[in-house]
């Protein structure tokens, strides 16, 4: 968790924000923009993802993030997977902006907001606990995604770019994000390698060549 930078938005939606998830280790596979939010009310706290600054300007992006983040809510509702980031709430196309200073085109960027847990972006909670985690620490990550991956198919539904920056350590267990970031980042028939904030060495081919 980082402090909210110069540039960072302080309101998105209906939420103020008050916090930045750092993704740590450099550029790791940064999707989204990542913040830490509460309600109105100051009685409601999310977890907010918006897209990166580089591609708020995008509006094929734009529109692809916000069908992404539908898709999102849906599987929350299909899925009842533990291991998995619900998506509650997505922004409306041509929601007013939240922060004037932040939007494009009279429009606030789309967004969606997950319920908040206190938990660590995999890249950043290895440089806390400085250097890889013990083995039956990673077998026991490496079973709970197979299990979230297992009941998100049956549910009909693919993730698409598992990398280090989607999954998430919880204090009782991982949590896996980041569904349909990848298809967001590029649209479907054009390679996707390059692109910013996609993990190449972990992406599966048929999503690096589009």
């Amino acid at each position: 968790m980082e402090p909210l930078s110069r540039d960072d938005p302080r309101r998105i939606g209906p939420y103020h924000l008050i916090a930045r998830l750092d993704p740590g280790a450099g550029d790791a596979a940064a999707m989204a923009r990542c913040f830490i939010a509460r309600g109105n009310g100051g009685d409601r706290t999310v977890l907010i993802s918006a897209p990166p600054v580089a591609s708020a300007d995008d509006a094929g992006y734009r529109e692809r993030f916000r069908a992404e983040a539908e898709n999102a809510r849906l599987l929350a509702g299909a899925s009842r997977s533990r291991w998995t980031v619900p998506v509650v709430e997505i922004s409306a196309d041509g929601t007013p902006p939240g922060d004037s200073s932040h939007s494009v085109g009279g429009t606030e960027p789309p967004w969606s907001a997950s319920p908040y847990l206190p938990m660590l972006p995999l890249p950043a909670a290895l440089e806390s606990y400085g250097g890889p985690l013990p083995v039956r620490t990673v077998r026991a990550v490496g079973a709970a995604l197979a299990e979230a991956l297992d009941e998100v198919h049956t549910a009909g539904f693919t993730h698409a770019g598992i990398a280090p920056g989607t999954v998430f350590l919880a204090g009782d267990g991982p949590r896996l994000a980041g569904f349909g970031a990848v298809r967001a980042a590029g649209p479907d028939g054009e390679a996707r390698a390059g692109l910013p904030g996609l993990d190449a060495d972990a992406l599966p081919p048929e999503q690096l060549a589009g």
